[in-house]
């Protein structure tokens, strides 16, 4: 059994925010693959469904982010699931919007939520890394994670969230690389397949030439029969006057 695990803060004033992106990747995984409802459990709701094989766990902690650990806990504990199979999706400030990373163990990064997870389970877990772009001023972070999404970056927002629901079961089978690419993959033509290149058209053969025309204006062809018309009329009146003198 694999836990996969979103970060966010519980409510419907936060549930636009750019810190609840993880709350949104489980969303779009339940819903692209038939996970049941959403029940409350471990301090969390959670749904269950299979990927590849593999029974899932989905848990959104109702903790709010800097208690995130208290539902990891519980429902690692429970479900006597080890870290290595704990998946944690969650914003990151320090990618560019749309920029998928996959990570297992390190530094939290400033992470309140992840950092509440380490403090009660250790960092030997996968920390799915969704770029959300920085404010550019370090005073600004929590205001900026803490705020909607704004309307335009739902222009990438949405393909990502669809990529990674459709490249879940990778990440469930403990392949984070193939995981990887079938996101950017899906995320780059829509369809989750490499697109063909089009094929080259053939060029069209060029039109004949117009014969060639002499100086005169009149084309080879026709001067060239004049010529011989003239001579054969010069052949027969030499012929002619060797008629006479015989």
């Amino acid at each position: 059994m694999k836990l996969f695990v979103g970060l966010g803060n519980p409510g419907a004033q936060y549930a636009r925010h750019r810190h609840n992106v993880g709350f949104m990747a489980l969303d779009r995984i339940a819903e692209a693959h038939g996970f049941g409802p959403w029940r409350k459990r471990f301090q969390g709701e959670t749904s269950e469904g299979t990927l590849r094989g593999e029974r899932v766990v989905l848990l959104k902690p109702s903790t709010y982010m800097n208690e995130s650990g208290r539902a990891v806990g519980e429902a690692a504990r429970f479900l006597k699931i080890p870290l290595e199979d704990i998946s944690v999706f969650h914003d990151e400030i320090d990618l560019a919007p749309a920029k998928l990373k996959v990570k297992s163990g390190g530094g939290n990064a400033g992470h309140n939520g992840l950092r509440s997870i380490s403090a009660h389970l250790g960092n030997d877990y996968a920390r799915v890394r969704i770029g959300v772009g920085h404010p550019g001023s370090k005073d600004a972070v929590a205001h900026y994670v803490l705020h909607d999404f704004a309307r335009v970056e739902y222009d990438w927002l949405d393909p990502m969230l669809d990529a990674m629901a459709d490249a879940a079961p990778w990440l469930a089978k403990g392949d984070a690389a193939r995981f990887l690419s079938h996101s950017a993959l899906k995320m780059q033509d829509g369809s989750g397949e490499a697109e063909a290149a089009p094929a080259e058209k053939p060029k069209p053969a060029p039109a004949p030439k117009p014969p060639r025309k002499a100086s005169g204006g009149h084309p080879a062809g026709e001067r060239a029969s004049k010529s011989a018309n003239a001579l054969a009329e010069n052949l027969k009146k030499w012929l002619a006057g060797r008629g006479d003198k015989e």
